[in-house]
């Protein structure tokens, strides 16, 4: 596929400046409006994402123009972490511009890109790359079924309604909930997350201070960011488990967000996560939210959506994830746990 990228005609090529954020989130805004019936996106959300520690948007963004001026088409790939085995990719083209060759063009130039990167991987890895899909979206399925991606795994968006008491939350003995405190606690805390998700699906060990860097970036230029939603649960001052939420999500301002739940190894089946949830949601609920949603592993090898549905959570939204090897080798991810 590389190199065999045709640009349908009468349409202009160029990567992303911060001055085109508007113009991309009225076109992720379009497709979402006509997928889900809702404005996902907004402009500190972009601006957040594409001022990501190790992503250009220089190099990892297209942008396609009809020839009388208006955005159509978006294709971006990140692989900014260590030691660069998935890559990912993602697009949108506007609903009135589907069936002209931009989705296709787009998705040649993500993997053509994909592929420059597979120079900084150990040359004993696999390296694979990523593009999601929302479920029953035919079109783009089909089109990367089409260009050598196989379906993998499902995920699903899950939403519990606050509109009942949520219980108090039961810690188990020894374990208390406090607040995370910026620029003090940064490497505990990711620390604490990198040793709860070594056992989720895709896990790939990355460079530490790589990701203190990330997450430093991701609260930090954050301008809804609420230090006060960020809850450890802690033994002692060790942080066994964390819920960090979020009270903005743009496309409905009455949803609170769980951006990240998880309970290291050694602290789970005490009640720890379902504790952290509760906490969670009541605090949420507090803030005026009427509803609080978080995003899961539909196959979660640590059993995630068991507990969340027990927590009174359903499924609400499905995305697919879809892969293609691109070079063959060990595979570096978590696959299963043992």
């Amino acid at each position: 596929m590389a190199g065999d990228i045709r640009w349908p005609r009468g349409f202009s090529v160029r990567p992303a400046t911060l001055a085109d954020i508007p113009a991309a989130v009225d076109l992720f805004n379009a497709c979402s409006l006509l997928q889900l019936g809702v404005k996902e996106y907004d402009e500190d959300g972009l601006r957040l994402e594409w001022g990501m520690p190790g992503f250009n948007a220089a190099t990892d963004t297209r942008l396609v123009f009809s020839k009388d001026g208006p955005l159509v088409g978006y294709g971006e790939m990140w692989n900014t972490d260590a030691p660069y085995v998935r890559a990912h990719t993602w697009g949108r083209v506007r609903p009135d511009c589907a069936g002209r060759g931009i989705g296709t063009a787009l998705l040649r130039w993500e993997e053509e890109r994909a592929r420059e990167t597979i120079e900084k991987a150990p040359p004993e890895a696999k390296v694979v790359l990523f593009h999601w899909a929302l479920h029953g979206d035919d079109a783009a399925q089909d089109l990367l079924h089409a260009n050598g991606f196989r379906l993998v795994r499902h995920f699903w968006r899950m939403l519990i309604e606050l509109d009942r008491p949520i219980p108090e939350p039961v810690w188990p003995e020894g374990i208390r909930v406090r607040t995370f405190v910026p620029n003090v606690e940064d490497r505990p805390l990711v620390a604490a997350i990198r040793d709860a998700f070594r056992d989720h699906w895709g896990f790939v060990e990355s460079d530490f201070e790589e990701d203190v860097t990330r997450t430093r970036h991701w609260y930090g230029n954050d301008p809804h960011f609420d230090p006060s939603l960020w809850f450890l649960a802690v033994e002692g001052e060790e942080i066994v488990g964390v819920a960090l939420c979020r009270k903005h999500q743009a496309e409905d301002p009455d949803l609170g967000w769980v951006n990240t739940v998880g309970v290291r190894r050694p602290w789970r089946k005490r009640g720890v996560a379902l504790a952290l949830l509760h906490h969670a949601f009541r605090e949420l609920g507090k803030r005026g939210k009427k509803r609080v949603g978080l995003g899961v592993d539909s196959s979660s090898l640590t059993g995630a959506t068991r507990l969340y549905e027990r927590a009174g959570m359903r499924v609400s939204r499905q995305h697919d994830s879809f892969e293609k090897e691109l070079r063959p080798g060990i595979d570096l991810s978590t696959q299963s746990v043992k």
